[in-house]
């Protein structure tokens, strides 16, 4: 009970940066989250009856404007996909990007990641966790409201299915080398990667803007993948 009301203590730490929300981003979230929205009800939740097949099921934890959400569900229509974010503009700019290029498989909730995955995910029921480019609290005293924990992987492996898989993906080395560590260090997990430590960014995942731009400046970018035994 005491880890439990730590690990909570920890994801609750995330500051909501509001930002501005566009008249379009609104008129979205008024017109779509009724059709593409979950809402957070503490209980669980049947995601075949959410999107009305039993397909694997995958889910991205912060997923900022959307871009890469929309295109991952896009580009692999035999997935459905479940995005989380707290963020309203980015929900509202998903919303516009799922109408405007017809994507009938992602779900979306406007909610807290963990008391998401705690409360309305069944264990054992998820293929895949995408967490992209994280907020990565630079300064050390800021470390512990990072989102990638030790506590917040177990909780992810409590939810993953055997054979289903975390992707994770940082522009920040030092937060790359804090993800590989704590990946490392979780006995359920394996490393996809042949050298033990990143893995070349996979097809599926789509290079933003931002990302792009960074790559061709010499920035580096790192995924890891490892997978629930």
């Amino acid at each position: 009970m005491e880890n439990e009301q730590a690990l909570h203590r920890e994801i609750k730490s995330f500051v909501l940066r509001q930002g501005k929300i566009t008249q379009g981003q609104q008129r979205a979230i008024e017109e779509l989250m009724p059709v593409y929205g979950l809402q957070y009800t503490g209980e669980k939740l049947d995601l075949a009856s959410a999107f009305g097949r039993d397909n694997p099921k995958l889910v991205e934890i912060g997923f900022g404007m959307g871009h890469a959400t929309w295109l991952i569900a896009k580009n692999n229509p035999k997935n459905d996909y479940l995005g989380v974010e707290v963020h309203l503009p980015g929900v509202g700019a998903l919303l516009m990007q799922m109408r405007d290029n017809d994507v009938g498989n992602l779900r979306l909730i406007r909610h807290d990641a963990v008391e998401v995955l705690r409360n309305m995910l069944a264990d054992d029921s998820i293929s895949g966790f995408h967490i992209y480019f994280p907020d990565p609290w630079h300064k050390k005293r800021h470390h512990k409201r990072r989102i990638i924990q030790s506590e917040f992987v177990n909780l992810l492996c409590q939810k993953l299915k055997s054979g289903g898989y975390i992707h994770l993906a940082t522009d920040w080395e030092e937060y790359a080398k804090w993800m590989l560590d704590i990946l490392r260090s979780n006995s359920q997990l394996v490393n996809k990667s042949t050298s033990n430590d990143y893995v070349p960014r996979p097809d599926y995942r789509p290079l933003t803007k931002f990302e792009n731009r960074g790559v061709k400046l010499g920035h580096g970018v790192w995924d890891l993948i490892f997978v629930k035994k």
